[in-house]
Formats: C-alpha cells, structure tokens, sequence
C-alpha cells in the first residue's frame, strides 16, 4: 500500500485549507492509499509530519497557494497543485500518482 503524504496551506488559512486536506484523505482512502495530511492554517501547523511520516512516503502532495516549507521533501516525488485543484480536481493530482507521472524534488523553492 502506498503511503502518502501531504501539506495543505491558503492565505487565510480557514476553510480552503481544511477542505482541501479532507479531500485528499478522502480520495486517498477511497483508493487505498495511507495517508497523513498536514495543515498550516490561521491556527497554526496542525497533525505535523513527522520524519518518519516523510521518510516512509511513497509520494508527498503540497497542495498550497501560498509558501510552505519543503526542504524536507527533498529527494521524495513530490506534487504540487492549488488548494482549489485540490478540493475540486483531486482525481486529477491522483491520476499523476497512478501514472507515475511525479518528479523528484530537489530542492530550490
């Protein structure tokens, strides 16, 4: 089973982040997949990955319009899309998986 993992982060850090999270574990749930999203929003982080979370994870989603730290992703295939593809498009960012149509970060945003 594939482990996945991800950070969702907006702006306002209220509704879009909470949404998109929920959507990623939903689809991903709903696929088979494990998963650990963490939030960065008006509260703070929230369910925080651990080193363990990201050196266990097949794939890292980030699914922010606005900076998140990944320097800890590097060398992991990581995906980037919007909050909005994340709560509208989510098939979508899972296809890539499926496809194996994700590169390996490194590093430099």
């Amino acid at each position: 089973m594939k482990k996945i993992i991800g950070v969702c982060a907006c702006p306002a850090g209220i509704a879009h982040t909470y949404m998109a999270a929920e959507s990623l574990e939903k689809y991903a749930k709903k696929a088979g997949y494990q998963v650990k999203i963490e939030t960065n929003g008006a509260g703070g982080v929230e369910n925080r990955l651990s080193e363990d979370d990201i050196k266990n994870a097949d794939v890292v989603i980030i699914a922010a319009d606005t900076t998140v730290e990944t320097d800890r992703f590097i060398g992991k295939p990581l995906i980037e899309a919007s909050v909005t593809e994340a709560i509208r498009n989510v098939g979508n960012i899972f296809k890539k998986i499926e496809n194996n149509d994700v590169e390996i970060f490194k590093g430099g945003k």
